[in-house]
């Protein structure tokens, strides 16, 4: 599920940053491009599980919080990033943060620490979203 490149340190980003990018290559995580259409991913953070589904119209909706997404939401996901502001764009990695911007709200919304991504069966796509597709 994930893209396995290979990552030289950049001469011009800082020893904790590039360690930082090769410690989410050694984690793991996929990009939301690579993501099959149709197909759920359960992003589990430290507080709840998150669900991903990229559509074959190549939008992206995101459920799970009881506040921003309680039922399937349009979002962009932007990607994630290490707790800063620094982002691996369009990436869902262990370890870090989901970074996502929800149409409703000015600022980008960001999770806590992603504990596990994993690729679910469609069955577990909700009814509501599936009649709609």
């Amino acid at each position: 599920m994930s893209r396995c490149d290979m990552f030289d340190p950049h001469p011009n980003l800082s020893d904790a940053i590039n360690n930082d990018i090769i410690q989410s290559t050694i984690e793991g995580g996929v990009y939301v491009q690579d993501l099959t259409d149709d197909r759920p991913l359960e992003v589990q953070t430290e507080h709840r599980s998150y669900f991903v589904l990229r559509r074959a119209d190549g939008g992206t909706v995101i459920w799970g919080h009881p506040v921003y997404c309680p039922e399937p939401q349009p979002v962009s996901i932007s990607g994630s990033n290490w707790g800063g502001s620094l982002l691996k764009v369009g990436f869902i990695g262990r370890g870090m943060h989901l970074e996502f911007h929800h149409p409703d709200y000015d600022q980008p919304i960001i999770t806590s620490r992603i504990r596990e991504v994993k690729e679910l069966s469609s069955e577990a796509i909700p009814s509501a979203l599936a009649a709609s597709r």
